[in-house]
């Protein structure tokens, strides 16, 4: 089959979504496919007459667009099928702001948030408090996040974010361990328990993508009333949303509940991803997974 490889883009992630590309492209080979890598950046303007030249498009984008459901609303255009889900579940996962106002409309536990669209002034104080944290409300990776503890560290946290062209989203800074729960299909798989670097404040952008630098602990060593509770909320998740194929919710776990921070409708496909782990965790080699999300991809 003759598949287009979507990756790059222009979005602060284009780094990690060049990194993944790799390795999909690597396994639709070895899978028998002929393939085209498409860097959008640099050919975006070509998208429609190149995609119409192939059987199927796997997208490896992060951040917008990819994530945000503008290259699906145009592989949709053409009619050229493509792994994951469609443009508007695609962008509402993706508005963190947007998507926790479905998650609490379905009685799915999120924390508490703030969105701020414009700057403040220098005495303005969030309504959830401090500490917080601060991340952009389109963006991934965990990059321009920052951990606000104090007033004087706010206006900076923002100030970054603001750099990055977005709003942000403020959340309480809850103490917790950190849980991911992949879906793939209708099934949710093994949860991921993550326990950054002693020395980092949070899973940052480092944490995340630097081999041996994190923890990753699959399957995750948590009590089975705590487990199925977290599956069954990503899959309701999944589904209020209106995802398709494949998700990964990601979790903060107190010593009460677990709290559903976001859901990710392209997740990593580097070497060291959450997804693929826990897909070989239930069973699926990495060929597996990328031609189980192909198969998603033909069938919807």
């Amino acid at each position: 089959m003759r598949v287009l490889l979507i990756a790059g883009g222009w979005s602060t992630e284009r780094a990690v979504s060049l990194s993944g590309a790799k390795a999909v492209q690597e396994s639709l080979l070895r899978l028998g496919h002929d393939v085209t890598f498409f860097d959008l950046s640099a050919s975006f303007d070509s998208l429609i007459s190149t995609a119409r030249a192939h059987d199927f498009a796997f997208i490896n984008l992060h951040g917008a667009p990819g994530e945000d459901g503008l290259v699906q609303a145009i592989l949709d255009t053409i009619g050229c099928p493509y792994q994951g889900s469609g443009p508007a579940a695609s962008f509402l996962a993706l508005h963190k702001a947007a998507a926790k106002g479905v998650f609490r409309e379905h009685g799915i536990l999120t924390p508490d948030w703030e969105l701020v669209t414009d700057k403040p002034g220098a005495d303005w104080t969030p309504r959830i408090g401090l500490p917080l944290f601060a991340k952009p409300n389109l963006g991934g990776s965990s990059l321009g996040m920052s951990m606000v503890t104090d007033h004087t560290d706010l206006a900076p946290a923002l100030a970054t974010i603001a750099d990055l062209g977005q709003e942000a989203l403020l959340e309480p800074l809850m103490k917790g361990k950190e849980v991911t729960c992949a879906i793939l299909g209708d099934e949710a798989l093994p949860l991921i328990m993550i326990q950054p670097n002693e020395s980092a404040a949070f899973f940052d952008y480092e944490n995340k993508y630097k081999p041996g630098v994190a923890q990753e602990i699959c399957p995750a060593p948590i009590d089975e009333s705590v487990a199925e509770p977290i599956r069954k909320a990503t899959l309701a998740a999944h589904k209020a949303l209106g995802l398709y194929g494949y998700s990964r919710g990601d979790f903060i776990v107190t010593d009460d509940a677990a709290y559903l921070l976001e859901m990710n409708t392209l997740p990593g496909m580097t070497a060291t991803s959450l997804v693929p782990q826990a897909a070989a965790e239930a069973g699926y080699s990495f060929d597996d997974l990328i031609a189980r999300l192909i198969d998603l991809g033909l069938s919807r």
